[in-house]
């Protein structure tokens, strides 16, 4: 199903060829002016210096092909030349009626649909989530959802990381802690134990104590750097002992963000790279591009134009350890070799965006993906109310799950406040109502940006927030009830909308026909932001709307039929674009 600019592009096109001039000039966009006019055409402006004409002749010339086309209700030419559009009531209703019998409300799939691999999330195994980790897990959740609407295969890897000092660290203070455990005595023949020797709880207790003693016993720091390339050479007690770390805490990082409304097709980690990085680096030293410099391995990556400095990028310590860089170059070959993506999405932290410069000079230069286009979406930080980066009143970093529970408990007394449901159920709403006062909060911001973590406006149920939309569904939603609880049933001959009456009813449909112009600028921006205004602006436009008309009031029978599958596409539009957001709205607020 075309856009409905793609349509009325068409009909300009044939006038201007009709009118011998080149259709390149009848591009159709929404009108600057809305007071004005819903749409314009200002080709006959670009056009006049071609055909030596004034503008005004050509766009004269125009709009006497258009008068009588049905799709417009009127097309009149503004001197010096510009063409002001206000389209057909009816065909705008027409037009709504096969969003609603199309699949994907007339989506067009992509022609080339793509593979392409999200890499977000970005946990850390052995450390519980904080609030550091909610952006990139929303962002690329939303971002994974819309790719996959719109066609293209998709595959979304957490990328945990599971290799670097802090497992060294952790296996260190476990030593220091229960020196007693087979995994260090070197004596020790047999299977290690298949039960883990500690809970998720006392695990995320030791990574803090082992990272702070670190910092002030530089023995200890290190045995940590033993204790890593000990792991990473294949130290079988450590390797055992390590995928116990990995277990328990996949269990529980699943359990978080499958409560966020999170799922990741892949669970690979660092670690899952390693036997890929002996033959990279082998390569990136026979190329010539790879040599040694202070004993590490580096790559030099800077570029004649470059603005501003950048320094080389290294890809083994001196030591012989690996580092992210190193992983991240060997996560690329094991991808092109098991997906053969056409485009690796990574979402990450802005505050990375020398890192992935310098990986992905590495890649171009070293052919590592040559026919994968890498792309690095950088997200802001969650700010407090002080500007400065989200903190715990004792200027701690939250633990994720406080901060949804915050969120939640703050809905919860908002729905209370109405006293329209139990206790019971005003929990259970609360649940999905604080889920999306928090990504709503955050993906209606420019990803790249930072914002201001707001708990009290993130709550409410006005305004531009997640509560407002998921209310704006649920009122559609009762009225549908409503209506079919009154014993009325929709008929075939009923499943029309009506012809426009009201400024309020077209205003509406025109919102809801902008839905795939949305979804593709969108995709084509990856931008999540993009869809929480559109819900919001329709949503805007429903209630204006709904205050304004008499729905389960109206006397028309006919008319009251076109009120409810009005409501009915509005509500698909709503779910559907809140699902690509990973929110969902309850039955009742």
């Amino acid at each position: 199903m075309k856009k409905l600019l793609e349509l009325m592009s068409e009909q300009f096109e044939k006038a201007f060829s009709d009118c011998g001039y080149d259709k390149k000039y009848a591009k159709v966009t929404v009108s600057n002016r809305p007071d004005l006019c819903e749409y314009q055409c200002n080709g006959a402006m670009a056009a006049a210096k071609e055909y030596k004409k004034a503008p005004f002749v050509i766009a004269e010339e125009i709009t006497a092909k258009l008068t009588d086309n049905a799709m417009f209700e009127m097309v009149e030419m503004v001197k010096p030349g510009f063409i002001n559009i206000v389209i057909s009531q009816s065909f705008l209703a027409v037009y709504a009626e096969e969003m609603i019998a199309a699949e994907k409300l007339g989506f067009v799939h992509s022609e080339n649909p793509k593979t392409i691999v999200v890499d977000y999330g970005g946990a850390n195994v052995a450390k519980p989530l904080h609030v550091g980790h909610l952006r990139p897990a929303i962002i690329g959740e939303s971002i994974k959802r819309l790719c996959r609407f719109v066609g293209d295969t998709v595959i979304g890897d957490v990328h945990l990381g599971d290799w670097g000092l802090q497992m060294g660290l952790i296996i260190e203070q476990l030593h220091s802690e229960h020196p007693e455990l087979p995994y260090f005595d070197e004596n020790y023949i047999g299977d290690f134990p298949s039960e883990p020797p500690f809970t998720i709880d006392e695990l995320e207790k030791i990574y803090p104590a082992a990272s702070a003693r670190s910092k002030e016993d530089a023995a200890f720091k290190e045995l940590a750097h033993t204790a890593t390339l000990k792991l990473q050479e294949g130290y079988a007690p450590y390797r055992a002992l390590w995928q116990h770390i990995l277990n328990v805490s996949v269990a529980d990082l699943q359990k978080n963000y499958k409560r966020l409304n999170v799922s990741f097709d892949l669970w690979k980690g660092e670690s899952d790279a390693e036997p890929y990085i002996p033959d990279m680096i082998k390569r990136l030293i026979q190329s010539g591009l790879a040599y040694e410099s202070q004993g590490a391995l580096i790559i030099d990556v800077e570029k004649e134009n470059d603005t501003k400095t950048i320094p080389p990028c290294i890809i083994r310590k001196s030591d012989g350890a690996s580092l992210y860089a190193t992983s991240d170059l060997a996560t690329m070959i094991q991808r092109t070799q098991d997906y053969h993506p056409q485009e690796v999405i990574y979402v990450a932290d802005n505050r990375q965006d020398m890192h992935f410069t310098q990986i992905f000079r590495v890649a171009e230069k070293a052919e590592i993906c040559p026919d994968t286009k890498l792309i690095f979406l950088g997200f802001g930080t969650m700010n407090g109310k002080d500007g400065r980066p989200f903190k715990t009143r004792d200027g701690g970093v939250m633990r994720l799950e406080e901060l949804i529970a915050s969120i939640c408990a703050a809905v919860y007394d908002k729905i209370m406040e109405n006293r329209t449901v139990s206790e019971e159920e005003a929990k259970e709403v609360s649940e999905i109502v604080g889920l999306a006062a928090l990504k709503y909060g955050d993906l209606s911001n420019q990803a790249s940006k930072d914002y201001m973590f707001d708990i009290e406006r993130f709550a409410s149920f006005e305004g531009n927030t997640g509560p407002y939309i998921l209310y704006t569904i649920v009122r559609i939603k009762s009225i549908l009830e409503k209506y079919e609880s009154s014993g009325q049933v929709l008929s075939a001959e009923d499943e029309h909308i009506n012809p426009v009456q009201t400024e309020a009813e077209k205003a509406l449909i025109m919102e809801a026909v902008r839905f795939n112009s949305m979804i593709e600028s969108a995709y084509s921006e990856l931008a999540p932001h993009k869809i929480c205004a559109y819900v919001y602006d329709l949503s805007n436009a429903f209630n204006k709307f709904y205050h304004e008309t008499s729905i389960i009031g109206e006397t028309d029978k006919k008319r009251q039929a076109g009120f409810i599958v009005l409501l009915k596409l509005i509500k698909r539009i709503l779910e559907t674009s809140i699902d690509l957001l990973g929110l969902s709205a309850p039955e009742r607020m």
